[in-house]
């Protein structure tokens, strides 16, 4: 996925904007796309399905039981990183050069 998905709701009834945008999930459940740093959606993300997702360059590498947060800020120039499967092995190389200028955005 993009973004993320929000845990308890089945995958035909998520929403597509929040699966392309999201990043944090509130403690009142609210959801958004701004940057929290102690609430990314993906700590509350039960499964069983494991997720793969990108969209979140400011918390970098997250591995959490059942998703893994591959953004690794390559556009950044920073690292580009894979996840091989069914095993989960992660592969990561350092990006040629800084493709775009880091802005912080929160």
């Amino acid at each position: 996925v993009h973004a993320g998905f929000v845990s308890g709701i089945r995958l035909g009834k998520q929403n597509p904007r929040l699966m392309m945008n999201m990043r944090s999930i509130l403690p009142d459940g609210t959801v958004t796309s701004k940057f929290f740093n102690n609430w990314p959606w993906a700590r509350l993300w039960d499964g069983p399905q494991t997720v793969l997702f990108g969209h979140d360059a400011d918390r970098g590498l997250q591995q959490y039981e059942h998703a893994i947060g591959l953004d690794t800020g390559c556009v950044y120039g920073g690292r580009l990183t894979a996840c091989i499967l069914p095993e989960k092995r992660l592969v990561s190389v350092s990006a040629r050069r800084e493709y775009f200028q880091y802005r912080r955005k929160h």
